[in-house]
């Protein structure tokens, strides 16, 4: 890449928001609309990418994409938690950001035609993979039987329930809930999500893995699977890091010899084989 190359892959698209969501406290779903003509062909993105959404004058984060491809529209669900998203959070429809993007590698839901499909998700949002899994059930045909397991710490923590009931109406699926810490009018599992994983029928030869949250769940849920016979390729997991340049140029992001803003975030288990599991990379 030139200078000149990344010059212009590093210059943001205007967008406008044109819907902001709440869900919770500090949790919002943002729904962008780019301004200039022809820019959203430019930004085709596959469930699983993420964009760099720009507050001006500010600075910018990695944010997966949550809506469907086929959208015109391009939503970001943003959690609060630093000085770029506290000004993204007072903004307003009607007001505009900027987008960079899309970067690194999706869900591999072309390769998982035919086949079941595991989710296992941990956290507030798992927006990475809800975008997947919508884009599966528009699909639905496409693809065998789901499998939802979704664990939070505590009851409030579910700030999508509505979202996992419309998931659970969907033929052929089977969605299950867990809190560490349920409250009195919890009325699904309690525990860690991997205890789920005894609930869950699995057909190692049949199933594609799809992951995301804390590393520690999923490592645990990775040595779990491997005993269910599920190959390390068919286990795919979102990694976080601290992006910035979102083209490899950095380095913010490295885990060993990987980049996870360009050869992620999206990586099989076969190719990060001991990575995931050295504590503080």
């Amino acid at each position: 890449m030139t200078a000149q190359d990344f010059a212009t892959a590093m210059r943001p698209e205007p967008a406008e928001i044109v819907d902001k969501r709440a869900f919770g406290a500090d949790l919002y779903a943002f729904r962008l609309r780019l301004l200039e003509p022809g820019a959203r062909e430019r930004f085709a993105f596959q469930p699983g990418q993420f964009n760099m959404v720009y507050a001006p004058g500010v600075g910018e984060v990695a944010i997966s994409i949550s809506s469907d491809p086929d959208d015109f529209d391009l939503e970001h669900t943003i959690r609060i938690v630093g000085r770029t998203t506290q000004v993204i959070e007072a903004m307003e429809p009607g007001d505009v950001l900027g987008l960079r993007g899309p970067y690194g590698r999706g869900w591999p839901l072309a390769e998982a035609h035919g086949r079941n499909l595991l989710i296992v998700t941990g956290g507030l949002g798992c927006a990475p993979v809800s975008g997947a899994i919508d884009y599966v059930f528009r699909r639905r045909a496409s693809y065998g039987h789901v499998t939802i397991l979704h664990g939070v710490k505590k009851s409030s923590d579910l700030v999508h329930r509505a979202r996992f009931l419309e998931w659970r109406r969907q033929p052929d699926t089977t969605v299950l809930l867990t809190a560490d810490q349920p409250d009195r009018a919890w009325r699904d599992r309690s525990g860690v999500v991997t205890e789920l994983f005894e609930e869950a029928q699995i057909d190692p030869a049949r199933t594609v893995v799809l992951m995301c949250g804390p590393e520690v769940m999923m490592r645990y849920a990775i040595r779990i699977l491997r005993t269910r016979g599920v190959s390390d390729d068919d286990l795919h997991v979102s990694l976080e890091r601290n992006m910035k340049c979102a083209v490899g140029w950095c380095g913010h992001c490295q885990l060993g010899p990987e980049f996870v803003c360009k050869d992620g975030p999206i990586f099989t288990v076969r190719r990060l084989g001991r990575l995931l599991q050295v504590h503080g990379l």
